[in-house]
């Protein structure tokens, strides 16, 4: 069965609602207008949690509804509901045509349609009992007490979600998407000499559970977890001061997401908001630094079959040898700045608008081999690991919290450091880039991003990297 046949069976067959009514109140609501689409959703969702050796929360969660946008040249209606009806579509679209205000538009082509499929249409929370959920997260716990004697505290978690949508267009149009996600989080506390330390690590993608039930699995999770803590048992103070830093494969490239990558989203750009607007064509970035948004990739946490306006998904280059090629775009920010959608129109559920969101974000490989990059420094720091940050869009300035770092003396890694953190400037950050490594990495699948008060999931990476003259903000004396 296909997804759409599978979403029709639910939001039709499953509600009552009769598909040609709903196409005549959609087409009626958006008459006149420029765009806009009916959303439909219908989600289940589970966490579990482990803390000490027991279980301490488990929750399931079941919900529907529906979003109903409007736009008309700038302006946007949006009403919502967790009631699948005919009728509570229909007073949603009384209320959205207030945006017309004598507007004539003709709505936009549709998007184009698809028929690949990126992921598992399997619900996954459906596919393994609560009893075996339960079980992993005890031998999880196990595994890391026994491991090390110095382990206090063991906290695992195991989180699913199985996700149906259907977009409908005023034409009549409809694109469908089945959506799993699932994630394995562990963290460990371990204690030596009276000094406390913690280290986490997780995996996840668009896929079964399966995959986290093998025992190889799930253990380097937690070998991962616990190599992170005994590594910052022996941490000491990180220097502070301007100097080069070196940052690894991989998760580091979440500084690229946050300092760089939602710069590069449409709506920044068309309101002039964004440090990158009016860049397209000119140089950002040193050369060959090439920055992608791929939402194609199989069964990563960020991708997408087709975004949440029926947008198939694409491999966008932003970025490409340090030259600005194109932004991030939804549909309606793309029409606004005459540009074409390319797929990243993303919301967080049916009770939120779309708006433009990164997928997967990474920056492709360089020449160098990673020895090379950390040999070339005489001194500075090597970030393994991030932990939190913060940016502001406007400017690029951003500080990021290395919870896994060293430093750097004459060419080789020495001692662990604890409480370094990074500043600077992200359009600025992206000429300070000397070396590439060829050892391009994605993260394990944990990414969720927050904007405007939505989070999504999605993916970053990046190979390692040596970038010259960043501030370091650290304790040492």
């Amino acid at each position: 069965m296909t997804d759409l046949a599978r979403a029709e069976t639910l939001f039709f067959a499953g509600t009552g609602m009769d598909r040609a009514r709903i196409d005549r109140i959609v087409r009626d609501s958006l008459a006149g207008m420029d765009d806009g689409e009916l959303f439909l959703e219908w989600s289940q969702s589970e966490a579990l949690a482990l803390d000490d050796g027991r279980i301490k929360s488990a929750s399931f969660d079941q919900s529907q509804g529906f979003g109903l946008r409007a736009l008309s040249g700038e302006a946007a209606g949006y009403a919502h509901a967790s009631e699948l009806s005919e009728d509570a579509i229909r007073r949603a679209g009384e209320t959205v045509r207030a945006v017309k205000h004598g507007h004539a538009g003709t709505i936009a082509a549709p998007p184009p349609g698809t028929n690949r499929q990126l992921y598992t249409d399997a619900n996954p929370l459906q596919l393994v009992p609560f009893e075996a959920k339960t079980k992993l997260l005890m031998d999880i716990d196990a595994y890391a007490r026994a491991k090390d004697k110095r382990v206090k505290q063991v906290t695992a978690s195991l989180a699913g979600e199985w996700r149906a949508i259907e977009i409908v267009r005023a034409d009549g149009q409809a694109q469908a998407d089945i959506r799993p996600l699932v994630r394995l989080n562990v963290s460990v506390v371990v204690e030596e000499n009276g000094r406390m330390e913690v280290g986490g690590h997780g995996a996840g993608g668009r896929i079964e559970y399966a995959r986290y039930f093998d025992p190889a699995q799930w253990r380097a999770q937690v070998d991962e977890a616990l190599r992170q803590a005994l590594v910052n048992l022996s941490s000491v103070a990180a220097p502070a001061g301007e100097m080069a830093v070196v940052l690894g494969p991989g998760w580091p490239g979440v500084m690229l997401h946050e300092a760089v990558g939602h710069g590069l989203e449409g709506d920044f750009n068309r309101k002039k908001t964004s440090a990158f607007a009016g860049l397209i064509g000119q140089r950002v970035a040193a050369p060959g630094v090439t920055v992608v948004d791929d939402g194609t990739l199989k069964d990563r946490r960020g991708s997408l079959t087709v975004d949440d306006e029926g947008t198939p998904s694409a491999c966008t280059t932003l970025i490409e040898d340090g030259i600005l090629r194109g932004y991030m775009q939804d549909r309606l920010n793309a029409r606004l700045m005459g540009m074409n959608p390319t797929g990243n129109g993303r919301r967080q559920s049916y009770a939120h608008a779309p708006m433009p969101r990164m997928t997967n974000t990474y920056m492709l490989a360089g020449a160098h081999d990673p020895a090379e990059i950390i040999a070339s420094v005489k001194r500075g720091v090597y970030a393994v690991n991030f932990g939190g940050g913060q940016v502001d869009i406007t400017s690029g300035k951003f500080v990021f919290s290395a919870s896994e770092a060293y430093l750097i003396e004459n060419g080789k890694v020495g001692p662990a450091l604890k409480g370094a953190t990074l500043i600077g400037n992200g359009p600025d950050a992206l000429t300070k880039i000397t070396m590439i490594g060829n050892d391009l990495k994605l993260d394990d699948g944990i990414g969720t991003c927050g904007k405007d008060g939505q989070g999504v999931p999605v993916g970053v990476g990046q190979p390692t990297l040596r970038m010259d003259g960043l501030t370091v903000g650290g304790t040492a004396a």
